[in-house]
């Protein structure tokens, strides 16, 4: 269950990373910058509208019929994409993909939470989220490369053809986790009354920020301040994504041996509040001996809570809303990062690259006191 789990979702994020990775393909045969872009994007837009609808289908028909049903729309999607004759019915067919993407955001997570005892989720679900960083690896060796030999439409092909075989081997493999008996409509709201699920939700969107700002302005801050050459910029960056992935895997370790998801996220929220702060300081006084190992502690620090806050939302959530409750969560948190890049490029521009890294502390700071108190999460 778990290898499905991440399988499925590594193929979401091939679809909604991987596409963007055409822009080089789409503009070297003559389509304007801006028209390529807005192409690119339709896959997360499709992404953000569903992430809570998909959540509501998934707590009412479960998890196999949901990791089947969501990647058939991607390969379908993919396929008719691949053979568009016109730019609307291509950014139509990339929005559907991406509807189809949103699908296992809740649907694996359920999967492995269920499947999972309290004492083992945690790392289950951290090796889950290295789903993200290895869709974005496999989208960017693959698109790119096939797109140069072969055409846009063959690249399109790539996330479509993963979606398929995902689609087929939850088909056979995946079972629904056991459930408590009872509909979903019979079960008490667990957003109403308690502010628990709220606060951890917004926690996730303010350590979205110094994510987000190290993500996105890593490789120009290497390159432009620091004086490095764009390809050992690349390496540093691809390397702390790897480094990331392991961070999440230890985080959720972590939380399984003191038996806390909360306690775990507000240390880590914590740290991030202190590596970005000494960025911030390193970057400004120009001390790269000391920034370069702050980038890479901060860049595995920040990412470090996003399977803590995912496994406790879905277990506080319960079996009949942690669907909701996930497509919750992850809408926050990438509409977060979409906004990420157009603010902090503009506070860059404006002030330099450690005013960024300061304002991502004192976001980090803001979440730290809104984490609640630990507390018996285990409903499955």
């Amino acid at each position: 269950m778990l290898g499905l789990g991440v399988f499925a979702q590594s193929s979401s994020a091939v679809f909604i990373h991987g596409v963007p990775f055409l822009l080089p393909a789409l503009t070297a045969g003559g389509m304007p910058l801006a028209t390529a872009g807005l192409l690119v994007a339709m896959p997360t837009v499709g992404l953000v509208c569903t992430l809570i609808a998909w959540g509501y289908v998934v707590d009412r028909i479960g998890e196999r019929k949901v990791l089947v049903g969501g990647p058939l729309l991607m390969l379908v999607a993919g396929i008719s994409a691949a053979t568009a004759s016109n730019h609307i019915a291509l950014g139509v067919l990339l929005f559907l993909g991406g509807i189809g993407a949103a699908s296992t955001n809740g649907a694996s997570g359920r999967v492995i939470v269920g499947w999972f005892p309290p004492h083992r989720r945690g790392l289950a679900m951290g090796i889950r989220q290295t789903a993200q960083p290895l869709g974005v690896g496999v989208g960017a060796l693959a698109i790119p490369a096939v797109a140069a030999a072969q055409g846009v439409s063959a690249a399109i092909l790539v996330p479509a053809i993963m979606a398929g075989i995902a689609a087929i081997g939850c088909l056979i493999w995946v079972v629904d986790p056991p459930r408590p008996e009872g509909k979903a409509a019979d079960r008490a709201n667990p957003y109403r009354g308690v502010s628990t699920l709220w606060r951890i939700h917004a926690v996730s969107v303010l350590l979205c920020v110094p994510q987000g700002t190290v993500w996105t302005f890593a490789l120009l801050w290497l390159h432009r301040d620091v004086g490095w050459s764009l390809p050992a910029a690349g390496l540093l960056v691809t390397a702390t994504q790897i480094l990331g992935a392991f961070g999440r895997i230890g985080a959720g370790h972590w939380s399984d041996r003191i038996g806390s998801r909360l306690g775990p996220l507000r240390t880590v929220a914590i740290a991030a509040v202190i590596s970005m702060a000494a960025l911030a300081f390193a970057a400004w006084t120009h001390a790269w001996w000391a920034a370069i190992p702050l980038l890479i502690a901060a860049s595995v620090i920040t990412v470090s809570d996003n399977g803590l806050a995912f496994t406790a939302v879905a277990e506080i959530a319960g079996p009949h809303w942690s669907g909701r409750g996930l497509g919750i969560q992850n809408t926050g948190q990438n509409l977060a990062m979409a906004a990420i890049p157009p603010v902090f490029g503009a506070l860059i521009t404006a002030t330099g690259f450690p005013a960024a890294y300061l304002a991502a502390a004192i976001s980090a700071v803001a979440a730290v006191p809104l984490v609640p108190t630990s507390r018996a999460t285990q409903q499955y």
